[in-house]
């Protein structure tokens, strides 16, 4: 199963996932992992795969999500992960060997240039596929990996009003620290780059994509196991925690407010397993030509 991994360009956005959010995402991993846990099962039972299929999986992070793709394939398929950051890999690569899952391997690469051969049946990609640089380059090179007829099921974030666990937090960050400018540091285009259902199809469409079909999937995401741990989760990471970061020396004078004001309106969303907020996104497929 072993494939070619050609050294990884360090472009802007690949060099800020690794300077910035690694340690971010590495800090509050049992939130961006087990959080997503309703979202997944909605999305996983509808998932094209099948035992002896093989799989890649982009954008993997930190690879719960190809484990659990390896273990649907079983010891007849593979599943190969790919990703920018190795520290996420790492992580992936411990967990598969903790829980006996040999058949899937974990590769740092670019999925924009990575060179793909074609030779799996199905792509997957939960929530990496918005941060491309290019977003029309790398739909094309997933589907080179593609057997003809293939599929790719890509997750994408709809808007951030059909997402409070984000959109509820940032706007009130807002009222208290200025929106980053356009000169700010960023992952990418950013989580909800891929909410019109109308352009992602025309970049499916173009990168050569057929049967391109959107399925809209709402579920509740956990966002803290109390409110104090979800106001730090939401100052470290998304777009409140942009607003945070870019503020710089004012959202330190700012912060004991803005962190009252978070805990105040989290709190109201408490249940008992933790802070809990709607999440809403498009399951998009799209089959590689015969």
């Amino acid at each position: 199963m072993s494939q070619l991994a050609p050294q990884i360009e360090r472009n802007e956005y690949v060099e800020f996932w690794n300077d910035i959010l690694v340690p971010k995402f590495v800090r509050w991993r049992h939130i961006l992992v087990d959080g997503l846990t309703h979202h997944s099962a909605k999305v996983f039972p509808r998932l094209d795969v099948k035992p002896g299929d093989r799989v890649v999986d982009v954008g993997c992070g930190f690879g719960d999500t190809a484990i659990e793709l390896a273990r649907r394939v079983g010891p007849s398929g593979s599943v190969l992960g790919v990703d920018c950051c190795d520290a996420f890999l790492e992580y992936g690569r411990n967990d598969a060997a903790k829980a006996g899952v040999p058949n899937v391997e974990f590769v740092e690469a670019d999925v924009q240039t990575y060179p793909f051969r074609p030779e799996f049946d199905f792509c997957f990609a939960r929530f990496g596929t918005q941060f491309f640089e290019n977003p029309v380059a790398a739909l094309r090179n997933m589907r080179t990996s593609l057997k003809p007829g293939g599929t790719m099921t890509m997750i994408v974030w709809r808007d951030i009003a059909d997402n409070p666990w984000l959109g509820l937090p940032k706007s009130i960050i807002t009222d208290f620290l200025p929106q980053p400018g356009d000169d700010a540091r960023s992952c990418g285009p950013g989580p909800f780059s891929m909410a019109d259902s109308g352009v992602v199809a025309k970049q499916l469409e173009i990168a050569g994509y057929e049967r391109v079909e959107f399925e809209r999937i709402d579920a509740p995401l956990l966002v803290g196991r109390d409110p104090d741990e979800a106001v730090e989760f939401q100052l470290a990471i998304g777009p409140a925690g942009e607003v945070f970061r870019e503020a710089g020396e004012l959202a330190q004078q700012r912060r004991e407010d803005i962190v009252a004001a978070l805990k105040r309106e989290l709190s109201r969303h408490e249940t008992p397993e933790g802070i809990v907020l709607g999440s809403s996104s498009w399951m998009v497929t799209g089959k590689n030509p015969e």
